[in-house]
Parts: C-alpha cells; sequence; structure tokens
C-alpha cells in the first residue's frame, strides 16, 4: 500500500514539474515576451484612462465649486 501512495506522490510531482517547464518555455520566447509586452502596454494604457478620468472629474467638481460656467471655458 505504502508503494502505491510513494508512486502516486511521484507521478503527481511529476506532472507538476512538466506543467511548470513547458509553462516556463512558452515564456522564454518571443511570444512570452509579446504576451508580456503586451499586458503592460494594455495595463499602462488602463492607467493614463483612468487618471484622465479623475482629472476631468476633479476640474467639474473645482469648477462647480468656484461657480465657473463652461461657456466661459469653452471661449478659452
Amino acid at each position: 500500500m505504502k508503494r502505491i501512495v510513494w508512486m502516486g506522490i511521484g507521478v503527481a510531482i511529476g506532472v507538476i514539474a512538466f506543467r511548470k517547464i513547458t509553462e516556463a518555455q512558452a515564456n522564454l520566447g518571443p511570444e512570452g515576451l509579446n504576451r508580456a509586452v503586451g499586458r503592460m502596454a494594455d495595463g499602462l494604457f488602463d492607467f493614463a484612462d483612468a487618471v484622465r478620468s479623475g482629472m476631468h472629474q476633479r476640474e467639474e467638481d473645482l469648477r462647480a465649486a468656484l461657480g465657473i460656467d463652461d461657456a466661459v471655458a469653452g471661449g478659452r
């Protein structure tokens, strides 16, 4: 019975190691680099959009607090 348990543990470790090695090989190639750069660029664009949205909202809040009309802002 002990041998079956140890054999099962060995097979499980082998499968996990094989998957990790395959995943690492996929990430090392040019495709993996392209995916990583694409994810980073998408994150950067999302962050920039969030900052722009926050800036716009804050500007609206300040204009409302100061009582500045949008008609005056359009004439800049």
